[in-house]
């Protein structure tokens, strides 16, 4: 089954199946089931094709996929025009929602430190 030109495994649940769409998560995966009336349990491959359209209209009529990711990423462009203090952060590339920086978010600030292994040196054969 294809829905806005993603491939839902026919393999697992259609619950958990939906949510490989990008703007769909678990929630609102139920939610579409049973506006749709399907049962969550059933897998892609067993949907009769009039179940299948159901829930491709239904997602149809949802913010998915190219479009909630060009939506995000204008609002960020936004935020960043206007020099708005969570814009700054996305163009530092630090932490937005008040994390803090001095012991974490290492990886983001380009400050990763390599563990010490156990500690003793290995000593020389000769």
């Amino acid at each position: 089954m294809r829905i806005s030109g993603i491939t839902i495994p026919n393999e697992k649940r259609l619950k958990y199946g939906l949510t490989v769409i990008y703007g769909i998560g678990l929630s609102r995966a139920k939610k579409i089931l049973s506006e749709a009336k399907v049962e969550p349990a059933k897998k892609a491959a067993e949907l009769l094709p009039e179940e299948e359209s159901q829930i491709r209209k239904i997602i149809e009529g949802l913010k998915t996929e190219g479009n909630l990711k060009r939506e995000i990423s204008g609002n960020i462009k936004r935020l960043k025009d206007i020099k708005a203090y969570r814009g700054v952060r996305h163009t530092r590339r630090l932490p937005v929602r008040g994390q803090r920086t001095k012991t974490n978010s290492r990886t983001v600030r380009g400050n990763v430190r390599k563990t010490m292994a156990s500690g003793k040196r290995k000593l020389e054969k000769t």
